[in-house]
């Protein structure tokens, strides 16, 4: 009993005094919850996709997986808009980057969200066979609209908003630019004829399946000129090849299905 009691007594003797050195001991800090902050919203590693829209259906079968989008907006203002030049060589045409200051980004939103592409919905008929249709996402909805050509409604009518060409200087922060990937995605499918090489880079039938296609990544210097007129030889097999940029945001062949 004695013993229990001078341990008792130097145990509160310490609480009070602190040390031998007469300074008081600090009190403990309450316990925190420990969190992971979100990197600021317009930063770069913070970007997200705010808005885009691109073209699906017809006989050609238009926004199949790996085909890029039309267009699409970041948070931080920068927008990539697909070239529309279709010429066989280029299917996909070159994008070029946009860059529009941050009135102007929440200007386009809060028109998309008057347009009434806040909320998931269909404009158009969806029965008519091979109908080209305007798929357009802003945030987490989905718009479809069926022949925008021939709808009147305020979805249709936005969609010119979405033209590059039609903005004003003063809404942009720099001026356009071919847009540079970090990655692109070499999407292999079946030999079309045309001259064939020896494919330099990692083999083409050993990817993702995206689509019909086979996909592989490649940083963008190291891949050969290639078009409609070459087919690519790799471990005895003969492919065509298409490229696709990957956009902000994407990193993977998963990224494109």
């Amino acid at each position: 009993m004695p013993a229990l009691a001078c341990a008792a007594m130097a145990a509160a003797a310490l609480t009070a005094c602190g040390d031998d050195s007469g300074t008081a001991a600090p009190a403990s800090p309450a316990p925190t919850t420990s969190t992971t902050s979100s990197p600021p919203k317009d930063s770069p590693t913070g970007e997200k996709l705010v808005l885009r829209w691109r073209k699906t259906g017809g006989i050609a079968g238009l926004g199949r997986p790996g085909s890029l989008p039309e267009f699409s907006l970041y948070s931080t203002g920068r927008a990539v808009a697909a070239s529309q030049n279709t010429a066989s060589r280029n299917p996909q045409g070159k994008p070029t980057e946009y860059r529009l200051k941050p009135d102007a980004v929440r200007r386009l939103l809060d028109e998309a969200r008057a347009a009434g592409l806040g909320r998931s919905h269909t404009v158009g008929s969806g029965q008519v066979a091979d109908a080209i249709t305007t798929v357009v996402t802003v945030g987490d909805a989905t718009t479809r609209v069926v022949q925008p050509e021939s709808q009147a409604g305020p979805e249709a009518r936005f969609l010119k908003r979405l033209d590059p060409a039609a903005w004003s200087a003063s809404d942009q922060a720099a001026k356009p630019r071919p847009y540079t990937p970090a990655k692109t995605a070499v999407l292999a499918g079946p030999a079309t004829g045309g001259t064939v090489k020896n494919w330099p880079l990692e083999p083409l039938g050993k990817g993702s399946q995206v689509g019909a296609a086979i996909c592989t990544v490649a940083q963008p210097k190291k891949i050969p000129a290639t078009g409609g007129d070459v087919a690519w030889r790799s471990e005895g097999k003969t492919y065509s090849v298409r490229l696709r940029p990957f956009l902000p945001g994407e990193s993977s062949c998963q990224d494109l299905t």
